[in-house]
């Protein structure tokens, strides 16, 4: 019952409700109409017998049908005297003969031969007098039977009705539901519709209302603060790094400062991307990552990307390897695309094993990037998550991640109509794919901005 809708609730209540009311008004009905007709039952055999005593014979209250009723004149010793109807034998028993002749007025009930159905008897002096109930008990009946037939009738009427009124009374929360699921953090001032009605749901209206200001505002300040916070951090961020890929051209140091200064880097390499995934996080929240397409070499983008990780990777022992099939053309933002292909080979690089492969081919329409390793891949049933930010993967991993990585790779795949997948679990091989730019151009409002911007 918990988990039925409100209105099935509402409908089920009133329903009972109604059988309950019905039940009632019915027993009530019955049982007074049953009282009147034995009133004037008792009111009518009360008559034939004063009949019966004042003329001293039993004809002066012969029934209409011998069947339907009888007539008796008692002797002083009970025996009857004179009868009428089709009564055979005697109505009283012992008993009730010595209270009628002590002038008690006696009524009882009971099937009596020669007389059809229950009978009901009055006795009074030396008068005797009976009338069938089959009259009353077929009222009684037709009674009882419409209440049979037209309660149940009434109360599905009564119910669709009640349906009909609670689908009625919760349209204002319904709306209000079909409207939450349009509203967005970063959807301006939507708000969610409320009724004219200055009652319960308005009161809740408000509330939710009230409630999402206040949460936009929070988001609107984490926001900002997310962006602010990854533009301070990417200068002085760039300015280590280079200090300490100085360091490292200079070369002379000894072993163990050689391998700090390379933990350093790497750090400081990690730093850096994390600042870029949160400020493509912080102006995806805004409702759109602004983008700058352009004609772009698929090979030259992936071997500046290998460039930039030969010494990370040469440090490990491993090796990235590009490959290029074809003569695949791709309109793109440059920065944002390296940005994308770079979180995916850092991501092969901290969770995977051996030789890195980059892979540029045609994918009618568009093109295909391919980033892979010879680890273990990712985990079972992390693939299908591995995309949603802060997801983890297994947690035995000898190096954590932020969890972002692959979300800004989807966000920027989305952002340019492309998509990111997972084609192989095991090996962890992950393709990036970009429509054409004609496809682009139908299908996704390019949001034009300065370079200074992008950056």
């Amino acid at each position: 019952m918990s988990r039925l809708p409100i209105r099935v609730k509402l409908t089920a209540a009133f329903a009972l409700a109604l059988v309950l009311v019905l039940g009632g008004a019915g027993a009530f009905v019955f049982l007074r109409l049953q009282a009147d007709l034995d009133e004037g039952i008792d009111a009518a055999l009360a008559a034939r017998a004063a009949a019966v005593a004042a003329a001293g014979s039993a004809a002066a209250a012969a029934p209409e049908d011998a069947e339907e009723g009888f007539a008796q004149q008692l002797g002083p010793d009970g025996r009857v005297l004179d009868a009428v109807g089709g009564l055979r034998g005697a109505a009283l028993r012992p008993g009730e003969l010595r209270r009628a002749a002590s002038g008690e007025r006696v009524v009882v009930e009971r099937e009596l031969p020669g007389v059809e159905g229950t009978t009901r008897v009055l006795a009074r002096g030396r008068a005797v007098v009976g009338q069938s109930l089959d009259d009353r008990d077929d009222t009684l009946g037709s009674l009882v039977a419409s209440f049979a037939i037209g309660g149940p009738i009434a109360v599905l009427l009564a119910s669709g009705l009640g349906y009909a009124l609670a689908t009625a009374g919760l349209r204002p929360v319904e709306a209000m539901r079909r409207r939450a699921q349009e509203v967005s953090l970063g959807s301006g001032g939507a708000r969610l519709p409320v009724p004219a009605a200055r009652d319960e749901v308005r009161r809740l209206g408000d509330t939710l209302n009230a409630m999402l200001e206040r949460l936009r505002g929070a988001f609107e300040r984490e926001r900002r603060f997310v962006a602010d916070a990854s533009h301070e951090l990417r200068t002085p961020v760039a300015v280590i790094k280079a200090e300490l890929e100085a360091a490292l051209r200079a070369g002379g140091h000894n072993p163990q400062v050689r391998k700090a200064l390379v933990a350093a880097l790497e750090e400081c390499d990690h730093l850096s991307q994390l600042a870029e995934d949160l400020l493509v996080v912080a102006r995806t929240s805004e409702g759109g990552l602004p983008l700058r397409p352009e004609p772009l070499d698929p090979g030259e983008l992936l071997d500046r990307v290998r460039r930039r990780f030969a010494d990370r990777a040469r440090e490990r022992g491993r090796a990235i390897t590009v490959d290029v099939e074809g003569e695949p053309v791709v309109a793109a933002d440059e920065l944002r695309l390296l940005q994308a292909l770079g979180n995916l080979v850092d991501n092969a690089l901290r969770h995977g094993e051996g030789e890195i492969g980059l892979r540029a081919c045609p994918a009618r329409p568009g093109t295909a990037f391919e980033v892979s390793d010879q680890g273990a891949g990712f985990a079972p049933g992390f693939a299908e998550r591995a995309f949603e930010r802060f997801a983890r993967g297994d947690p035995a991993r000898t190096r954590s991640g932020t969890g972002l990585g692959l979300a800004i790779v989807r966000a920027i795949a989305e952002a340019h109509g492309g998509r990111a997948d997972v084609v192989q679990a095991a090996g962890g091989t992950v393709r990036l794919w970009l429509p054409s730019a004609s496809s682009q151009a139908a299908a996704v409002p390019f949001r034009a901005i300065d370079r200074s911007e992008a950056s």
